[in-house]
């Protein structure tokens, strides 16, 4: 069965101006492009997961009202931890973003192991809209990477698993551009 990891359209605002924001009209319009594709990939019985935070709720309503479906919110699917405050958040991301995941503390691989036996768990085609480092977190496992930073998911991208049952396999990684995380 088939997944689809979506991440977020454009945030409003900064990490380092809003611990939440909503999503900006160019997000806005990128969550409506998603849905769009999204709309011809998906079967009846998928279910539609999203990260708690605001921007990935935003991105997945456009799909929610296309199928008529609700979207089950999951703490599972929400950003990184971030174990700093937020005015310190951007240099702490920049650094995240440069290591393995060998160096990272059991809260950190903790949160990414969770998403991953989340993922596992599941027992239907799904979509989840969720966040740049989640979908790093993942595909980086899949792949059997030890870098924290995989590749540069676009706002509005959609990454593809299949799961087979007992793992997951990467069928097609999402849009990328190389950007500044907002």
């Amino acid at each position: 069965m088939d997944l689809f990891l979506v991440r977020h359209g454009e945030a409003a605002a900064s990490w380092g101006e809003s611990p939440d924001p909503g999503l900006s009209d160019v997000g806005q319009r990128e969550a409506e492009d998603a849905a769009l594709t999204l709309r011809e990939q998906v079967c009846n019985d998928t279910i539609l997961f999203s990260s708690p935070l605001q921007r990935a709720r935003a991105t997945a309503v456009p799909l929610a009202k296309m199928l008529q479906r609700d979207v089950i919110v999951e703490d599972v699917f929400r950003e990184i931890p971030s174990p700093v405050p937020l005015a310190q958040r951007q240099v702490w991301l920049r650094q995240f973003m440069q290591q393995q995941w060998q160096e990272q503390g059991d809260d950190l691989r903790h949160w990414r192991a969770a998403a991953l036996q989340r993922l596992l768990s599941l027992k239907q085609p799904a979509v989840i809209f969720t966040h740049f480092l989640l979908i790093n977190a993942v595909v980086g496992q899949v792949l059997d990477r030890p870098e924290t930073l995989c590749f540069w998911p676009a706002n509005g991208s959609i990454t593809q698993l299949r799961h087979n049952g007992s793992d997951l396999e990467l069928l097609a990684l999402g849009d990328a551009v190389e950007t500044l995380v907002n």
